[in-house]
């Protein structure tokens, strides 16, 4: 009888080494996946988030979160099929959090999509042809087309005071005296 509790207290603790060795690995993975989302790069959210979710138990808490982040990361890269199977999947979440945000994604993602009109749109010109190493371009470069010089030759003009209109308006006073009577006023309806 010995021997079986061993055996069995072995097993209980490999079994904890490798959920600790996936749960490390599965905090990695979805902290990549969130970071890769966050710049933008959906793909590779893409890949890490299913990683992830394959690491962790799916209808675990931690699981649906991490399905929750695949589903936007699916709809970002342009997977909408996938990420609405995996919203239908979520509607069934043991966890109600997740099932009630799986249920609104799922929702907004088959809501129908409105026409735009073409004037409301701004086009976003495609940057990616620009050379890496082009001065002219890069934000806050001093070399560019020697602006650094020109900026330095022209030093901006003196202000003559005696221009300057410094007659008192007694705007301030008006200001003053009616912030007075208001507060006055607050007081003598408040009692």
């Amino acid at each position: 009888m010995c021997l079986d509790v061993q055996i069995l207290r072995k097993f209980d603790r490999q079994r904890e080494n490798v959920s600790s060795e996936n749960q490390e690995k599965f905090r990695v993975e979805y902290q990549a996946g969130i970071a890769a989302f966050e710049w933008g790069d959906y793909r590779k959210a893409v890949k890490h988030l299913e990683v992830a979710s394959a690491l962790i138990a799916r209808n675990s808490r931690q699981g649906g979160e991490a399905q929750i982040w695949l589903v936007t990361a699916y709809e970002a890269a342009g997977q909408r099929t996938e990420a609405i199977a995996l919203c239908k999947q979520l509607g069934r979440h043991p966890d109600p959090e997740t099932r009630k945000q799986g249920k609104r994604l799922l929702y907004i993602m088959e809501a129908p999509q409105l026409a735009r009109n073409p004037e409301w749109l701004t086009e976003i010109p495609d940057l990616t042809a620009l050379a890496d190493g082009d001065d002219k371009f890069r934000r806050g470069s001093a070399t560019a087309n020697g602006s650094s010089s020109q900026k330095q030759q022209k030093a901006p003009e003196p202000i003559d005071l005696s221009q300057v209109n410094t007659k008192d308006n007694r705007f301030i006073w008006v200001a003053l005296i009616a912030a007075a009577l208001s507060f006055c006023g607050l007081v003598w309806f408040n009692l």
